[in-house]
């Protein structure tokens, strides 16, 4: 099966909005240091307006193979919760960038739980799950690839399943077919030997007739024999 290119151009999205708050963190720590910030902060404006499109190219995506029915109701509705996740992850990030002073901790505490600036509260905040708390970047994103890829098998192994009936339904098809042909074959036969058997009966009937007027004409034939016989025979 061809690689899907939203989730190609998923995980690259991924890939950014972890690079992204690298770099954050790195920036911080420059900062603590003493030293110039200018050239990671150039990069970051560039990798946050990158991630912007990233996400409107993968908004428009999902939109296309919804509306032409290119996947199921399901799978549109499983897309769109990673998209809102990533969404989530851009404001996240932005809202760490703007905050000259954010702990590399706290990063990662955004990225997870929806954080937000210090002492604002945060609409998007929920509990770290406990199978990616203690984990790396690198290791919940793998998380996150290994179960879309049995996301992924689930729905190969249905489209196999999908595909076994349709062809199975194919050939319960042509079999009817033949079976109709069939019937047909034997309907005409059938009409053909009666049409047979009423000419044949006709022949019969006509012949019967014929024999019977035949037995008729020569009794008259005798009898009339007979009268002459007796009307010139001499009486003694």
């Amino acid at each position: 099966m061809a690689p899907d290119p939203w989730f190609s151009t998923y995980d690259s999205t991924c890939q950014i909005a972890q690079e992204i708050a690298e770099k954050i963190q790195q920036r911080n720590q420059y900062e603590r240091n003493g030293e110039s910030t200018t050239k990671l902060t150039v990069t970051i404006r560039a990798l946050l307006q990158n991630l912007k499109e990233k996400i409107a190219l993968l908004k428009d995506l999902l939109l296309r193979a919804v509306s032409t029915h290119q996947i199921t109701q399901l799978e549109g509705d499983r897309r769109q919760n990673l998209l809102d996740d990533l969404v989530t992850r851009e404001r996240l990030l932005l809202a760490s960038f703007k905050n000259e002073g954010a702990e590399p901790d706290l990063i990662r505490s955004s990225l997870m739980t929806g954080g937000a600036k210090r002492g604002v509260p945060n609409p998007w905040l929920f509990e770290e799950p406990e199978e990616t708390s203690g984990l790396g970047f690198d290791e919940i994103r793998q998380q996150q690839q290994k179960i879309i890829q049995e996301q992924d098998a689930g729905l190969d192994a249905l489209s196999s399943i999908i595909s076994r009936q349709k062809q199975m339904g194919q050939e319960i098809g042509n079999e009817l077919e033949e079976q109709n042909e069939i019937i047909d074959d034997l309907a005409n036969l059938v009409e053909n030997t009666d049409e047979r058997l009423r000419t044949e009966t006709r022949r019969v009937t006509l012949v019967d007739r014929k024999s019977a007027s035949c037995g008729m004409m020569m009794v008259i034939l005798l009898l009339l024999v007979a009268i002459v016989v007796v009307a010139v025979w001499p009486t003694s």
